[in-house]
């Protein structure tokens, strides 16, 4: 882990420790993780964003070298830094941005960084607002049939599969069959089916604003 705040570093170390992990490296500025990383081969690297010398965007810089060599990482900061984001999110399963003043459960926190050292994804709602209001002005939904917007819609709201069957009074299998095809639709990246569900989620959050959904027609 990369974090320059003692208390902060120390905390985390113990908490991941505690909880049967091994924390194999402890970096106060982000001009090592390469070496380092490359020296023990972690399953996970956490991140802060603004670290030595000049507390800007060192972390996501880091980031984004680390996950091109598809290493995952997760990105835990103060702050909701636009810049590499988008790419970082792109880059398929592995990858994780999330805010420590919205951290409330421990427990849930270790499982969400268990999981992306697996191949998924987390994304702080604050963090997928800053990329919605940092993105491009395109318009993929128009791919999607009326239907197919419905359900992603219902993905945005944090509803599962058989959520949305409930909601919509049709079969699970019917509600795979459209999260399928809207994945294919959008053209996403290929990764873990979780990430692609999330990025088709920023797909729905971007377009959101500039356009009425089909509720709204």
């Amino acid at each position: 882990m990369a974090e320059d705040t003692a208390l902060v570093r120390e905390g985390l170390a113990a908490l991941f420790t505690d909880a049967g992990h091994a924390v194999v490296a402890k970096l106060t500025d982000a001009e090592t993780i390469d070496a380092v990383v490359t020296e023990h081969e972690p399953d996970l690297v956490l991140v802060d964003v603004r670290m030595p010398p000049t507390y800007s965007d060192e972390g996501l810089r880091a980031a984004m070298a680390l996950r091109s060599r598809g290493i995952p990482v997760l990105v835990l900061s103060q702050h909701v830094e636009t810049t590499h984001a988008v790419e970082l999110v792109g880059t398929g399963g592995g990858f994780g941005y999330l805010l420590k003043d919205r951290v409330l459960d421990v427990d849930a926190f270790l499982d969400t960084a268990v999981r992306i050292s697996r191949g998924g994804s987390a994304l702080d709602p604050d963090v997928v607002t800053a990329l919605v209001q940092a993105g491009r002005r395109e318009d993929p939904l128009d791919a999607l049939s009326p239907r197919e917007q419905e359900v992603l819609a219902l993905m945005a709201e944090g509803l599962t599969n058989a959520g949305i069957a409930r909601r919509l009074w049709c079969t699970e299998r019917t509600v795979e069959s459209h999260v399928r095809t809207i994945l294919t639709k959008l053209d996403l990246p290929f990764g873990g089916d979780d990430h692609r569900r999330v990025l088709a989620v920023v797909t729905y959050l971007r377009t959101r604003a500039d356009r009425p959904t089909y509720e709204d027609r």
